[in-house]
């Protein structure tokens, strides 16, 4: 099955699950598809159920502050573990399209799993230096905007209404950022190399966090026009 199972396939599938919006509109979504069917086959192979990937895939983003927290240099491999973290995160869904097991429990546990995800690498832009309440307000904005989109769906809407440029890829993007920006300007001054003296790793961390704020608040002003649009229909 895992063989014959082709990116067109994987489009098709994500599309189903989404309310038939195409991911091959977005450069991000359609980058994340392949690569989380690309991963799946090994697990697939290996036996790995949906359920566990999802957990597994918390339980690593679990590590990223932690590893964040560390400081130094450690947020390179902050970095390695935000990736395989977002890996994790789309493959459970590719298990489940590819095996036939997908199933109304999979949808509840897969979007807590996401909002918990959510927070994890809203904190690690703390930790490595962004306000606290740039933080706070991130993750306000970024639970609304889920929140419209749930209630939106249990209204009737089918799929997520809208792509919008604050979705799970652009999450992962931005704190990979931030980590790999705090990891690089730390090892830079060991070796003695400074571009811009008053650039560090917690000034990028807060410039990175700004621009999330601002993709979230457009994603979600996006987000309810395109809601109100779908519901008024």
């Amino acid at each position: 099955m895992t063989s014959t199972f082709s990116r067109e396939d994987a489009f098709a599938g994500w599309s189903r699950l989404h309310g038939g919006i195409d991911p091959a509109g977005s450069v991000w979504i359609r980058g994340w598809v392949r690569v989380a069917h690309a991963c799946a086959s090994p697990l697939i192979r290996a036996g790995v159920s949906p359920s566990a990937a999802t957990v597994l895939g918390v339980l690593v983003t679990a590590s990223v502050p932690m590893i964040a927290l560390a400081g130094s240099g450690w947020p390179l491999l902050a970095l390695v573990v935000v990736l395989v973290g977002a890996v994790l995160d789309g493959v459970d869904g590719a298990i489940a399209l590819r095996t036939g097991t997908a199933s109304r429990w999979g949808r509840v546990l897969d979007s807590f799993a996401d909002r918990c995800s959510d927070l994890l690498l809203i904190l690690t832009l703390v930790i490595l230096g962004a306000p606290v309440w740039l933080g706070v307000g991130l993750a306000v904005a970024t639970l609304m905007l889920e929140s419209v989109r749930a209630s939106a769906q249990a209204a009737g809407m089918e799929g997520p209404g809208a792509l919008t440029w604050w979705e799970r890829p652009s999450r992962v993007i931005v704190t990979s950022f931030a980590a790999a920006s705090s990891g690089i300007v730390w090892c830079a001054r060991q070796l003695g190399v400074t571009v811009v003296p008053w650039i560090d790793g917690a000034s990028l961390a807060t410039l990175y966090s700004i621009a999330a704020g601002l993709l979230a608040v457009a994603g979600l002003v996006h987000l309810l026009v395109a809601v109100h649009l779908q519901l008024r229909r």
